[in-house]
């Protein structure tokens, strides 16, 4: 899946995974981390979320990564924040209080770059990636957070109904991903309201993975 996929979707403004406020699941099943506040959440490809606010509101320090500039741009507004930004890399950084955006290609962060960071919330990363893409992705975020802990949520449906991205991602998928280095455990599956997309009956998995 070639950059210019995503930079098209935002322009367009093809966000429809897009919620207008905080996860419910990230919401209910956060606390599973037991993170104490002032510790560092990764959130990959984190487009303009308003997880983040939910994280920052609850005293939560945030690092993200998006390729998409004009994300960034309606992220810091929505978040009523004037970002710093500099160049690192092949990246930009956008900073202001709390938070920390890497604006490029996920595949340049390093994990000098990004920092130490104390758990991974990972709703639209894995999902937005096919299937031929996830195991370098899956090594190289592993890679860059030293193995933290990971709340990750992913969407289950029949692909041949509706083309991803957001994809679908099984159980035994996850399991097969991440066993290599995580301990999986399914904390919930709930319906998506209404399917997905309208288009589809989907459920949504929370899994908890922690390093073995």
């Amino acid at each position: 899946m070639e950059p210019d996929f995503w930079h098209q979707r935002w322009e367009k403004n093809e966000t429809a995974w897009h919620e207008c406020m905080g996860n419910a699941l990230l919401i209910k099943y956060f606390h599973e981390l037991s993170l104490a506040k002032g510790r560092r959440v990764f959130v990959p490809l984190c487009g303009k979320t308003l997880d983040i606010s939910w994280l920052l509101s609850n005293g939560y320090r945030v690092a993200g990564a998006e390729l998409s500039q004009r994300a960034i741009e309606q992220l810091f507004m929505d978040l009523g924040m004037q970002p710093d930004i500099s160049r690192i890399g092949e990246l930009e950084l956008w900073s202001a209080k709390n938070v920390d955006i890497f604006v490029g290609n996920i595949f340049a962060l390093t994990r000098k770059m990004l920092g130490p960071v104390d758990a991974v919330y990972d709703r639209a990363a894995l999902v937005a990636l096919p299937a031929s893409m996830r195991d370098r992705y899956i090594a190289h975020l592993t890679s860059i957070t030293a193995e933290a802990p990971q709340l990750l949520i992913c969407y289950d449906y029949d692909q041949s109904v509706m083309e991803g991205p957001p994809f679908s991602i099984s159980g035994e998928e996850v399991l097969r991903y991440y066993r290599a280095t995580y301990d999986a455990k399914l904390l919930a599956s709930a319906e998506v309201p209404g399917g997905l997309k309208g288009k589809c009956p989907a459920k949504e998995h929370v899994w908890l993975l922690r390093s073995r």
